[in-house]
């Protein structure tokens, strides 16, 4: 929200009246990327301040005036904790094809986790540590490994193809096809950081 935000928490405080909403477990997180910023005043629900967050944890990824500095050093962390048991296995005499399967199960898994989000605008050397981590397991698992490249791309095409499908879905109307119905219309994006973000990069692989 840009202009009138304060208004659509008032709103919002009123429609919940009758439900129990916890002011302290709310967050205020300001996405601004002026060079000069303006002081915000604070969001009130019901005489109490919302707290303003510089970084906050949604369904397991953490936000950063969505620069995913801080879920990236996050997702590194815990994919290469799990390197240790992937070791232990292979100690163990665990043969390729089960160290693939707790690779899948565990590290990929939490390199992937909500990806689509995320790894569109994450920088170079961001990609590099993340690739780090996989080609670490490769060596560990002795066997061909996909790379998080391919990873991405993979979920942002299934992902797509979802969405394009259904009809119902709030996002279906942002893939529209040209009046030759062979490609589909580019999204409109005045910034990098736009551009790298998931809809324009899924409208540019299904025209691929």
């Amino acid at each position: 929200m840009t202009n009138g935000d304060r208004e659509e928490v008032r709103v919002l405080s009123v429609w919940c009246q009758h439900l129990s909403l916890n002011v302290i477990k709310t967050k205020e997180l300001i996405v601004d990327y002026r060079k000069k910023r303006t002081e915000h005043a604070p969001i009130l629900i019901d005489g109490a301040v919302v707290e303003q967050v510089e970084s906050f944890k949604f369904l397991g990824v953490h936000m950063t005036n969505l620069t995913w500095s801080k879920n990236t050093k996050t997702v590194v962390k815990r994919a290469r904790q799990n390197l240790f048991p992937l070791r232990r296995l292979k100690r163990f005499g665990m043969g390729p094809q089960i160290l693939k399967r707790f690779y899948s199960c565990t590290i990929e898994s939490i390199l992937t986790g909500c990806i689509t989000a995320w790894y569109g605008n994450c920088s170079a050397s961001v990609r590099k540590l993340l690739q780090r981590v996989v080609r670490t397991a490769q060596y560990i698992t002795g066997v061909k490994l996909p790379a998080i490249q391919d990873l991405y791309t993979r979920r942002c095409q299934r992902k797509t193809h979802k969405i394009v499908k259904d009809f119902s879905h709030p996002s279906h109307r942002l893939f529209s096809l040209l009046p030759h119905g062979k490609r589909y219309r580019s999204a409109k994006s005045r910034s990098k950081r736009l551009l790298n973000s998931f809809y324009p990069q899924a409208i540019r692989l299904l025209n691929t």
